[in-house]
């Protein structure tokens, strides 16, 4: 969708923000972009306190789903006194953008705005906790300003972590100042799960504060392997930014390829064949099955069940076949491009999506058979943890982890692309609200797939696979969002564009971000086991999240 922006008064911000959740129904929060708007003519009044840097918000009423964007740009000033007495700060006497917190609105924005501080140095009023999120403690710079340049200058030493959060405000005269929040007290007992863990799926750090074994809290730390993929974009051509896509989830590639071309064909109202769009509706679902297969085994996995884990491993292979032989690609695919596809189905396709679908179909019974319906597999995940419908919407905790507390979040029925909308299936969602349940929901939208799929796949119409475009790409001026369902959640690409060949600014939101967020309120009151089988349960891809 093209955005259009609402805008309000710094000192209304809180307020009208507040407003559109309670009176207009936008509960579901969820992206915020941060973007220095420097090199963008008259980016904002030349007022005492104003700044170049800002957000974007873009939220959805989770019942009518329609969605709206408001855009804020920060104040500037020196800040106070007292900020870097133990050397974690360097903010003490350097002017300091600052903008109000939603935190208390939508609690997602908890990691979302630490993320924005990370990368532009915004920091927001009243938050609890405004510590780096991604980079080191003792990065100097927000690197994803316009003028910061990149220098050789790394160490190899330990990190030195603060323990306390800063919490900035305004004193009674205006002034810009912090207090430090302890993190831990002093009889807390403190652990870490990972970085390096079979059960965080990747270099996830959790810092869990523990009452013998009861999860107390829950602080997790990000970006081990950080790429910086949204800076890198930034000096691409278009056609440039797709190489990168396979390296958020492997198992998602097909979605996130969708989402970023999606964006940049919205922009250039490229006008796609119904070949196209069968294709990709075919594809997708292909991947979704692929990532299902493997979710489906690492559960079993994590709980100790290794027939469990082999047998999807072993239905995986099918869904990998028919994908390479089209694609090219087994493990990783590169399939679409920005007006179509890289090259036509192959000849065999058509039968093999037919005999997959027929193979699959009984087969997932049999996962339920030795796993799925096994009395240790639900004293295990039942009731592991749980979260509520109202705080799944709240910390933005989309996919089927959100679908297992009834929330009806799925893009492909409330925003529909190519051909979701032209086919028959069902939305799986169930009221459970814990890991067995979650569980579940991808047993069940495994069907949905190959529903889907067996609809489409005898009626491919003939058509061209590619629309061809210019040799060179210019997106015009403008600001757009498009997103997909992808296989853990809503994954979706906000494009700045300039008129030039490469974009302004584009910012993912990753599936990942958010349900990292929800581990803390999901697993207080729970067993540290709890958090093995919650980890697994919920789908987490590290990549994603440290894009």
């Amino acid at each position: 969708m093209k955005l259009e922006f609402l805008s309000f008064e710094f000192d209304k911000f809180a307020q009208e923000m507040q407003n559109l959740k309670d009176k207009k129904g936008f509960d579901y929060l969820v992206t915020i972009v941060g973007e220095d708007f420097s090199l963008t003519p008259d980016p904002s009044p030349t007022v005492e306190g104003s700044s170049n840097l800002g957000c974007i918000y873009i939220l959805e009423n989770s019942n009518t789903h329609e969605r709206c964007s408001v855009k804020m740009m920060a104040k500037s000033q020196v800040c106070g006194d007292g900020m870097s007495s133990n050397g974690t700060s360097d903010l003490e006497g350097r002017t300091v953008a600052y903008l109000p917190t939603v935190s208390n609105i939508w609690r997602v924005a908890d990691l979302l705005e630490r993320e924005v501080y990370d990368f532009y140095g915004i920091v927001f009023l009243g938050h609890p906790d405004m510590r780096r999120l991604f980079l080191r403690s003792d990065f100097k710079g927000y690197p994803f300003r316009k003028d910061w340049e990149f220098n050789d200058k790394y160490t190899l030493e330990d990190d030195v972590e603060p323990d306390y959060g800063l919490e900035f405000y305004l004193d009674k005269d205006g002034n810009l100042q912090s207090k430090q929040n302890k993190l831990f007290g002093s009889d807390d007992y403190v652990i870490n799960i990972g970085p390096q863990h079979p059960a965080t799926h990747g270099v996830l750090r959790l810092q869990t504060v523990l009452d013998g074994e009861t999860v107390k809290r829950i602080y997790p730390h990000l970006g081990y392997i950080h790429r910086a993929i949204e800076k890198m974009w930034e000096g691409m051509t278009y056609p440039q930014t797709l190489a990168l896509t396979d390296r958020l989830n492997y198992l998602g590639a097909m979605q996130h390829r969708h989402a970023l071309v999606g964006v940049i064909e919205e922009a250039l109202e490229v006008e796609l064949t119904d070949r196209i769009k069968y294709i990709r509706t075919i594809m997708d679902e292909l991947q979704r099955l692929d990532s299902h297969l493997l979710y489906t085994s690492c559960v079993a996995q994590d709980l100790g069940a290794l027939t469990g884990m082999l047998y999807g491993m072993r239905d995986r292979e099918h869904v990998l076949n028919v994908m390479e032989e089209t694609t090219g690609g087994r493990l990783i695919q590169n399939y679409y491009r920005i007006g179509g596809l890289q090259d036509d189905i192959d000849p065999n396709f058509v039968k093999n999506c037919k005999d997959l679908v027929k193979y699959l179909r009984p087969t997932i019974q049999e996962y339920m058979d030795i796993f799925g319906d096994n009395i240790i597999t639900h004293n295990r995940l039942e009731n592991c943890g749980p979260m509520s419908l109202e705080d799944c919407i709240s910390y933005a905790v989309t996919g089927p982890a959100g679908r297992a507390s009834g929330w009806k979040n799925d893009v492909r029925k409330n925003h529909p692309y190519d051909m979701y909308d032209k086919v028959e299936w069902e939305q799986c969602t169930l009221t459970g609200c814990d890991s067995m349940d979650r569980y579940l929901v991808h047993i069940n939208e495994m069907y949905q797939s190959l529903n889907i799929i067996e609809q489409l796949i005898d009626n491919i119409p003939e058509g061209d696979f590619y629309v061809k475009q210019k040799p060179i790409i210019k997106c015009p001026e403008g600001q757009w969002y498009y997103s997909v369902e992808g296989v853990a959640g809503e994954f979706g690409v906000y494009l700045d564009s300039r008129g030039d060949k490469s974009p302004y600014r584009m910012k993912m939101r990753p599936m990942g971000l958010s349900l990292v967020g929800a581990f803390d309120p999901m697993l207080r009151g729970q067993k540290i086991a709890d958090l093995i089988a919650t980890c697994a349960a919920i789908d987490v891809v590290i990549p994603d999240i440290d894009r």
